[in-house]
């Protein structure tokens, strides 16, 4: 691995080409380069690599002038060469940066930066939230049909990272502002870069409306918007009765004049009617019907059979459905995730899953005993390509299941986790709804290394829970899952357990054990 570390002085390497008279006909390598690692200054979470589609995701925080991005370190696949951009310059990451690495022939990446800046505009008798238009640097507020637009009071506002000053000040207490025609106003942030914002108030055509209603299985979604301050609230029932239920406003979390609901204990395959109301007035009704109770095969971990040396989680003859890492431990041991009679019912069969040094002596890795949906795609030298995710679409809340676990010290590491050596192993079990078009692909192999990340773009829901201590006797364990939305609906569900958190990286204590028994998929809360 090559190293760049962005303090020493850049390297300029000339390269001369001497062209001849015989002709070459053996074709180049085809060996795809990569970025292996990068950081850079203010980074607020790690970063996410993805081979496959060639990005680079670093996240920043507020106070990080994102147009002048400082990276400290990256490295590259050994051979291959950054080709026109210096890495020792500040870099512009406010849009994606595209670089190519040069490893035989040219692979382009994009360097994607993400800043989170909390941003907000409400005025006087505002009805539902604001539209912020970042790319644009343009904000659309409504406000009722009857307000007048000559002398309004700016509630709050924030347009810019935490320490900006704005000009002209409109958020100053006692100052009205002029919103019949469009108003500019310059932010300028703590580290000097100024930018225009323009703000529209609008009047609203209606006073009251119903935004959207999305169905889940046991629960239901309801948003509405009015005028703030008013009697707003939201009614629902069932699709053909007579009788409409008001939600109670203790139930009801307001954000100025947009409101919303979360509905518990519905009924599946069934259709709700839903709509928003203030005072008198009413908006319009919206329909969402409920999905179904589903589980995943073989949710009670008693199928199983072994093929040669490899314990497969499902029954011989049987169709896939989980998949295990151990196709990868048996090319030099055997099977280490494997059925047991040590369950939580005594009855039946659970999996149990151990971490072990797999080799002959001094040669070989950590194999961390997992569990995942998915299945063993192939093993690239003594590392594994795996698919995660089997084709989902319901919503479920939580996972409920039975575990026990023994934690082993921390006896292997690799780069980045030399600080948990000797520390207690912490076991893991996640879940995730994705909504890409595919399987997600995981990559254990250092060079071409691909990993789910919870933060993607991809992800609708996740959920995890993690021990770090041995627990000696089966316990219940529920966790639930959080939504990034209410109405994305996924394609794809990944549920996954290991013994050794970091097992992806090599990184866990031999001998750590995971017994798991018994997963079933809420819909309620």
């Amino acid at each position: 691995m090559r190293i760049h570390k962005i303090t020493i002085c850049t390297i300029a390497i000339a390269a001369a080409c001497l062209s001849g008279c015989i002709k070459n006909d053996i074709p180049y390598p085809r060996i795809q380069a990569n970025f292996l690692t990068f950081t850079a200054e203010g980074q607020d979470r790690g970063t996410t690599i993805d081979s496959i589609n060639r990005t680079v995701t670093l996240h920043f925080d507020e106070s990080v002038d994102i147009e002048a991005v400082r990276v400290e370190e990256y490295s590259v696949t050994p051979g291959s060469e950054v080709v026109d951009v210096d890495f020792s310059q500040p870099i512009d990451l406010s849009v994606p940066l595209n670089v190519y690495l040069r490893l035989y022939q040219d692979w382009q990446w994009s360097i994607v930066g993400q800043q989170d800046i909390e941003r907000y505009f409400t005025v006087s008798g505002q009805v539902g939230n604001s539209l912020i238009d970042v790319p644009g640097k343009r904000i659309i507020a409504y406000v009722s049909k009857t307000a007048s637009l000559t002398s309004m009071t700016v509630e709050s506002i924030k347009l810019g990272p935490a320490g900006s000053k704005m000009s002209p000040n409109i958020g100053a207490p006692g100052v009205k502002v002029d919103f019949t025609h469009p108003v500019e106003v310059m932010v300028t942030a703590p580290y000097g870069k100024s930018t225009y914002w323009t703000i529209y108030v609008e009047r609203s055509e209606v006073s009251v409306e119903t935004v959207a209603a999305d169905g889940w299985t046991n629960v239901g979604w309801i948003y509405g918007r009015a005028e703030a301050g008013r009697d707003n609230g939201l009614e629902y029932r069932i699709k053909g009765d007579a009788q409409w239920t008001r939600v109670d406003k203790n139930d009801i979390t307001f954000d100025g004049g947009s409101f919303h609901t979360r509905l518990i204990h519905l009924s599946p395959l069934t259709t709700y009617e839903a709509r928003a109301y203030s005072g008198d007035a009413y908006g319009e009704t919206l329909e969402f019907t409920t999905g179904s109770v589903v589980q995943v095969p073989n949710s009670s971990l008693d199928d199983w059979w072994l093929d040669g040396k490899v314990w497969n989680p499902w029954s011989e003859g049987g169709e896939p459905y989980w998949d295990t890492g151990n196709k990868g431990a048996t090319t030099l041991g055997s099977s280490n995730s494997v059925p047991t009679d040590d369950t939580s019912s005594g009855q039946g069969w659970a999996a149990m899953l151990e971490t072990r040094f797999v080799g002959i002596g001094s040669i070989g890795k950590l194999a961390a005993g997992n569990l995942f949906v998915g299945r063993y795609v192939k093993t690239d030298g003594t590392n594994g390509i795996l698919s995660f995710g089997r084709e989902f679409t319901q919503r479920p809340t939580k996972l409920r299941g039975y575990l026990k676990y023994t934690s082993a010290p921390i006896s292997s590491v690799t780069a980045g986790f030399e600080n948990l050596r000797n520390q207690p192993d912490t076991c893991i079990v996640w879940v995730a709804l994705i909504d890409q078009n595919e399987p997600f692909e995981i990559r254990t192999n250092p060079k071409n290394r691909q990993l789910f990340d919870p933060d993607g773009s991809y992800v609708v829901a996740y959920g995890k829970v993690e021990f770090g201590q041995t627990i000696p006797q089966y316990i219940p364990f529920e966790f639930e899952l959080d939504y990034k939305s209410t109405s994305r609906v996924p394609k794809y569900i990944l549920i996954t357990a290991s013994a050794s958190k970091y097992g992806d990286y090599f990184t866990g204590g031999a001998g750590s054990v995971l017994y798991l028994d018994d997963l079933e998929l809420l819909y309620d809360y």
